[in-house]
């Protein structure tokens, strides 16, 4: 039932995103931003964590997991540290993955070329 819920979550904002593509002049670069700035204020406001335990990876994996997982390590570093730990903690809760981007970015860079589609 778990994998259910998180496809059906995960779909429900994949969805979302195609909508908003197909139906508005949204460049999909500010859509993925706003998801990531929504998860944030999502989780600050509470209403994410509810989600989160309802769906699993469906509301983790998307870009709005991104934005609970920063906000998430933004309280745990303030909880540690005080306000310093607002600076660095969506930074530290996120390296992992930023890291990991950076990584696959170059060896794709590396090991494919660009070429005219044309």
């Amino acid at each position: 039932m778990i994998y259910l819920k998180a496809f059906l979550a995960g779909g429900l904002i994949c969805a979302l995103s195609q909508i908003l593509i197909d139906r508005t002049r949204l460049t999909p670069a500010r859509i993925l931003s706003a998801y990531v700035v929504l998860g944030v204020a999502l989780t600050g406001l509470g209403v994410w964590e509810p989600v989160v335990r309802f769906a699993g990876c469906g509301a983790t994996v998307p870009l709005m997991g991104f934005g609970y997982a920063m906000a998430q390590g933004v309280k745990s570093a303030v909880a540690e540290s005080g306000l310093l730990g607002a600076f660095t903690g969506g930074l530290t809760a996120t390296a992992g993955g930023v890291a990991a981007a950076v990584l696959f970015s170059l060896l794709a860079a590396v090991f494919f070329s660009a070429g005219d589609r044309s």
